[in-house]
């Protein structure tokens, strides 16, 4: 209720306490509309979806933006692109691509108590890369309890080294699953929330190869860093020896042999992916775009029949599409349409001047923490849809291109290790009720502060490598 009231609150003071010649009428619309829409999306006043239907209504209304522009962006190609991933994805989790990959990992990494979490964290990165963090983690932790179980049972380990071995990883499988989506631009929405806004606000397009020679470097140096702390200081296990595969080879035994459907997603899923990575070697100045890509994978799948007379995807098979979360993504573009059109950005960057003594690696340091911290409370999406196009202004302000704080702000946003609340995978391993609230906190802090050291190098020395031109 306190946010529901909160949200037209705030609207009403900022559009009436700003005066008309340090802000024009529009301006003022889109900055109380967004004011408002981020208190119900924190807040969860209404559902986030709902909610993110708000810009749609007022903007034109209240004279902010056109009907035109205020709904263009729920069509935009990011969200479509998004669109054809969560397809190829909800194929993948169909005909249990998914967990055959996982169990494969499993048996290739080995079944001594470190190896296996290692192998826990691969797999779950891996699919983290191109299925949603909540599905990978509910798809993984089967896994995990199951390699717990046989640890107990065949006494491999017992007492506190049981103990530590459990809950080291409960916790590979929640940090991984939002470490690895930080690899792609499908994996994390918060990095195509970067990449739409990036498009939207300074006309630049982030293309996914981009985006994964910056995101992989810093995905795979955080997973290492999460192994070494978990096993190697964390929940430190004394070793007794490799424990049985026997669980590896049921799961696989109970998927059975690969079955034709499986095969073709794996196709369509790899030619995807490799379309995405090397689009630029393969097309040279052909205008294809990373979102053609994803919806060419999806309908292929649509088009190659199944054995039981249907097609790999059937229509009715969309009822698992996120459809609320790419009304999302089109609320938070929508918004940063309005911050283009009015130059909101420009006027935010003015009022930021005084931040122009502090050096951008302090900004960067302050940034990353902030957000970072912010989002064990908040939703990752709405964080990045309320920071990213702020983020635009204060690069204006002290006069350097912002994208390294754009992208500071996407990947803080999907960092959030310390709270059952803060992300769906870590709500997931809490519900197995081997993890205390306080094992969580211990780790997901120092977690926490490794992240914040990552991302900061990552954005101040690679990421101007990568996004030179």
């Amino acid at each position: 209720m306190i946010g529901l009231v909160l949200g037209p609150t705030l609207f009403l003071l900022v559009f009436f306490l700003i005066p008309e010649d340090e802000l024009t009428y529009a301006a003022r619309v889109v900055l109380g509309i967004t004011a408002w829409t981020a208190t119900w999306w924190v807040t969860e006043a209404l559902p986030i979806p709902a909610t993110s239907l708000l810009p749609i209504i007022l903007l034109p209304t209240l004279g902010g933006l056109s009907m035109e522009q205020a709904s263009r962006s729920y069509g935009d190609p990011i969200v479509f692109m998004y669109m054809g991933g969560f397809m190829i994805a909800i194929a993948i989790e169909k005909w249990k691509l998914h967990r055959r990959m996982a169990l494969h990992i499993l048996r290739v990494i080995g079944t001594r108590s470190d190896r296996i979490v290692l192998g826990v964290m691969i797999a779950t990165a891996f699919l983290s890369m191109w299925i949603s963090n909540a599905a990978t983690a509910l798809m993984m932790l089967p896994v995990a309890l199951a390699v717990i179980k046989e640890v107990k049972t065949n006494e491999i380990l017992s007492g506190p080294s049981l103990d530590r071995f459990s809950k080291s990883i409960l916790l590979s499988v929640a940090y991984s699953a939002s470490i690895g989506g930080l690899a792609t631009l499908v994996g994390s929405v918060p990095n195509a929330v970067f990449a739409a806004m990036s498009k939207k606000l300074l006309d630049r397009e982030i293309m996914f190869f981009e985006w994964f020679l910056f995101g992989f470097p810093v995905a795979m140096i955080l997973l290492i860093l999460l192994f070494l702390y978990l096993t190697r200081v964390q929940f430190k296990v004394e070793h007794k020896g490799e424990m049985s595969a026997a669980f590896i080879q049921k799961g696989l035994e109970d998927l059975g042999k690969m079955k034709r459907e499986e095969k073709w997603v794996f196709v369509v899923f790899l030619m995807t992916a490799f379309l995405w990575i090397f689009k630029l070697f393969l097309f040279g100045g052909m205008t294809v775009s990373d979102t053609s890509i994803a919806i060419f994978g999806a309908m292929l799948l649509f088009l190659i029949p199944a054995t039981n007379g249907e097609r790999i995807l059937e229509w009715q098979d969309m009822k698992e599409l996120p459809w609320g979360l790419l009304l999302l993504f089109g609320g938070g573009l929508s918004l940063a349409t309005g911050f283009a059109e009015t130059n909101l950005t420009g006027w935010i960057g003015e009022n930021l001047q005084h931040l122009n003594g502090l050096s951008y690696i302090m900004l960067l340091i302050i940034l990353t923490g902030a957000i970072l911290f912010m989002t064990e409370i908040m939703s990752n999406t709405a964080v990045a849809n309320m920071i990213i196009p702020i983020t635009v202004g204060l690069g204006l302000a002290i006069g350097i291109e912002p994208y390294g704080l754009m992208a500071a702000a996407a990947l803080a946003s999907s960092c959030a290790f310390m709270l059952p609340i803060s992300t769906p995978p870590n709500a997931a391993v809490f519900s197995a009720d081997v993890l205390k609230i306080s094992d969580m906190v211990r780790a997901g802090f120092w977690l926490n502060i490794i992240s914040i050291v990552v991302i900061v190098l990552a954005v101040y020395f690679w990421l101007p490598v990568v996004l030179k031109s």
